[in-house]
């Protein structure tokens, strides 16, 4: 029996240190509990008569408390049960699972109320929605989530995009997803914070090699090393390419991410690094009269796209003394966009007498060229003209943080206390340019050589046409100052309270004369206050409010006048200034935890309503197709429930989520449009308070499951339900929703041997045909080159992916 004890004491000894390795794989920290050593019951009366004296084992320490940043500093993190706000977690594994180069998909399946749409037609650029606010890679959206990578803000500062595609996802050790305004600047529905792996928390080497439909094949190698008990190093390299499976739609993905740390003493210090060079082809919606003929049909092209990225981030944590600790980030980040866009042109041959002259729409107002002189028409009779729209933006942004961290009990309960403060400032050059060309059968600009200029005015109202090469240098500085404080009225009551002081400054300076230069200034003291009741050991409950605020980005500021239009994130023209935004949210909801049977249950469910004032929206004008500008439209509302279950065991794990979004508008007022019902109103619709946001689907159902069928072959699978959402371009809802989709996905894996493992997976499995994003356009614009008639639906929607197959291998030593 003597033998039997310590051999079970082992495997359990064992055991121990490879949960706890998975949880800091997983981005959740483990408080160090004492082993609890208890006499194991005896198995029968017969056996209790043989036995020498009653079995002692070692048990397992108890389940360990998850840890969540609530501020931008990663390390320096609050139990999550003391978290006054719903919180989502998605770690490593789960991203794993998705088999996917593109995060969101991770995200899409975890948390409840994200939604992704692929608005540029390519499935790793996507638009990620949570709980109606929005963080996309297309400028000209506004942006309402704040986004993190190890403590460095990823919004790109000429727009507050965010490039998903330079997130290496093998790199990854968790994302979670929090409310709190010590995130600064964007943080209207909350902020996604993306802590990357190193050589402490990963060990060893793996190679993930997987191809498929679609002319898919990517890979991704990472490796970690702990030196001693003070070094450590870590790197990860992914490369993909895919064709698409639209015409023009090819995707390459190259990526790398390495990290060096040390430790000693509790004190922790990283220097990380990060390259990516990604190439797109970014097809965007297409009619739903060329989808009829074809689904991977496209519309207007070439529409590519180029992002590199570098970066250099230096972290560390000190412990001052036992209860103090301080935190802090230095980063430097080099971004460079390109983009070609092929587009619809307002530039036509001018009416009787002077066709021989380029004009604008009216046929009379001239179209000038870079030397300001009218264009003559060297187009043949008929030709359908087009527009090469090609813009740059290089961007060098460079800040720090500092923060510092008190445990010591206040008045003789725990208390947290945290105070800290960020500075990042940008300086962007964009530059813009239109050459017309020529569009053929396949919707393919072809460029001319001929360049548009400063040009003249439309309509009685003397609208003047946006378009002239650009050149704009911005420049931007975001400081902010926050506080927050946790104390423990008791063991089971716990109230957080703070705020941050957020200040932007941002400058316009333009290189090609004085007609965008401009100085802005926004500053704002944004509150937040809540409370965690413990009822249970198994359930508590939370309850808080907070407020964030956005100022607007230089590229809103560059077009705001509905008097001067600007073709949407391409060219600029002088404007008045924008306010900002500000949000209010209130939260509250019930979370629990339970060990049955057959496993262990982690449920939750809560409520929330965020209220925006001065909310900002891309309004098209109602007098040039393709033009718009950024206008303060009054308050909006979103608020909804989140609901979310999963059991847990040795060989299975389910889960489900349910969220309910409702987005509407609080004020009434007008914007331009090219629904049919405004076209049959001059180009106008009427939005009137209550009236739902387009774009924002109110339901979404997810479900998964992974089962171990043997040790070695395991399967899964998961479906996703997201209901109908009105058309961008909809806001009045009077016309008829993109379409409710359901889709199922299906996976499995075996373990060759301990190292290799082998895994195929089913995207879509049921071939369901569905579109993730509506839009109208003009369908006067261009004929229906196709078939040589003109388009009557102006309806534009994004296509899903059909059904996919993949296969691939996993080496690990």
């Amino acid at each position: 029996m003597r033998v039997r004890r310590w051999a079970i004491s082992l495997s359990i000894a064992l055991l121990v240190p490879a949960e706890r390795s998975l949880a800091q794989d997983a981005g959740t920290e483990v408080q160090e509990l004492p082993p609890v050593e208890v006499t194991a019951p005896r198995e029968s009366a017969k056996r209790a008569r043989t036995a020498s004296a009653p079995v002692r084992v070692v048990r397992a320490r108890p389940r360990p408390r998850a840890l969540v940043a609530t501020t931008p500093v990663p390390s320096a993190k609050v139990e999550a049960e003391k978290v006054p706000m719903g919180t989502s977690v998605v770690d490593s594994r789960q991203i794993a699972r998705t088999g996917s180069f593109n995060v969101g998909e991770a995200l899409q399946q975890s948390v409840p109320g994200i939604n992704l749409s692929e608005v540029t037609g390519n499935p790793f650029q996507p638009d990620i929605e949570y709980r109606g606010f929005v963080a996309s890679p297309v400028e000209g959206t506004p942006q309402g989530l704040a986004v993190y990578q190890n403590g460095v803000r990823v919004n790109e500062a000429f727009g507050d995009t965010v490039n998903w595609d330079l997130i290496p996802t093998a790199a990854i050790a968790s994302v979670s997803i929090v409310n709190n305004p010590a995130f600064g600047l964007n943080a209207l529905g909350g902020a996604v914070n993306v802590q990357m792996k190193d050589g402490f928390t990963y060990h060893g080497a793996e190679i993930n090699t997987m191809a498929g439909s679609y002319g898919r094949i990517q890979s991704s190698a990472q490796w970690g090393k702990q030196i001693d008990s003070n070094f450590a190093v870590y790197g990860a390299l992914e490369g993909l390419h895919d064709d698409g499976f639209r015409n023009f739609s090819p995707a390459n993905v190259r990526r790398f991410y390495g990290d060096v740390g040390y430790r000693n003493d509790g004190n922790e210090f990283h220097l990380n690094m990060g390259l990516a060079d990604n190439r797109f082809g970014a097809t965007a919606t297409v009619p739903v009269e060329l989808l009829q003929q074809y689904w991977g049909a496209t519309y207007t092209t070439p529409q590519t796209l180029t992002n590199q990225v570098g970066y250099l981030n230096l972290t560390g944590k000190a412990e001052v003394t036992p209860s103090w600790t301080l935190d802090g980030t230095a980063h430097v980040r080099v971004f460079n966009q390109n983009m070609v866009d092929g587009n619809p042109t307002g530039t036509q041959p001018c009416d009787d007498p002077n066709g021989g002259l380029l004009c604008f729409g009216n046929g009379t107002t001239p179209a000038n060229g870079l030397n300001g002189v009218q264009l003559s028409n060297p187009f043949p009779t008929g030709t359908t003209l087009g527009e090469l729209d090609r813009t740059s933006t290089r961007s060098t942004t460079a800040g720090t943080s500092l923060q510092a961290t008190n445990t010591d009990q206040l008045f003789g309960h725990d208390n947290r206390f945290v105070v800290g403060g960020t500075f990042d400032a940008s300086v962007t050059h964009f530059n813009a340019s239109a050459e017309l060309g020529t569009i053929g059968s396949d919707f393919v600009v072809s460029g001319s050589g001929i360049f548009l200029g400063p040009s003249g005015f439309i309509g009685p109202s003397g609208t003047p046409v946006g378009i002239a090469p650009v050149s704009l240098r911005t420049t931007s500085q975001y400081t902010g100052l926050y506080v927050l404080d946790t104390f423990d009225v008791t063991r089971a009551f716990s109230i957080t309270a703070g705020g941050r002081f957020n200040d932007a400054r941002i400058s316009l300076q333009d290189q090609l004369g004085t007609a965008l230069n401009g100085d802005h200034s926004y500053d704002r003291f944004n509150p937040t206050i809540g409370a965690t009741y413990k009822i249970t050991p198994e359930l508590s409950a939370y309850a808080g409010y907070t407020e964030a605020n956005r100022a607007p980005t230089p590229l809103e500021l560059g077009c705001a006048d509905p008097a001067r239009p600007c073709i949407i994130s391409t060219f600029l023209v002088a404007d008045p200034p924008l306010k900002q935004v500000v949000s209010r949210t209130v939260e509250a909801g019930l979370r629990g935890s339970k060990e049955l049977n057959i496993g262990t249950l982690e449920w939750k469910i809560g409520g929330f309503r965020a209220t925006n004032s001065d909310d900002i929206m891309a309004i098209p004008s109602p007098v040039l197709q393709g033009f718009g500008y950024f206008q303060n439209v009054g308050s909006t509302r979103r608020q909804g429930i989140e609901a979310e279950a999963k059991l847990r065991s040795a060989a299975l794990q389910v889960y489900s989520s349910y969220a309910l979004v409702d987005a509407r508008f609080l004020d009434a007022f007008q914007v331009g449009s090219n629904s049919p019902t405004a076209e049959a109103n001059g180009g106008i619709i009427q939005i009137l308070p209550g009236n739902v946001i387009p774009s924002v689907p109110r339901h979404r159902i997810k479900a998964g499951f992974d089962y171990s069928i043997t040790d070695a072959f395991k399967v899964g699978g998961d479906a996703l339900f997201v209901s109908s959402q009105y058309f961008a371009g909809d806001g009045a809802n009077v016309e008829a929703k993109l379409p409710s989709y359901t889709v199922f996905n299906a996976h499995a894996s075996y373990q060759v041997d301990k190292n290799v493992q082998v895994y195929g997976r089913v995207d879509n499995l049921f071939d369901n045909r569905y579109a993730t994003h509506g839009a109208f356009f003009d369908i006067g614009a261009i004929p229906n080159l196709s078939n040589g008639t003109t388009f009557t639906d102006a309806r534009s929607v994004s296509p899903a992916r059909p059904r996919a197959f993949y296969a691939g291998v996993k080496v690990t030593f």
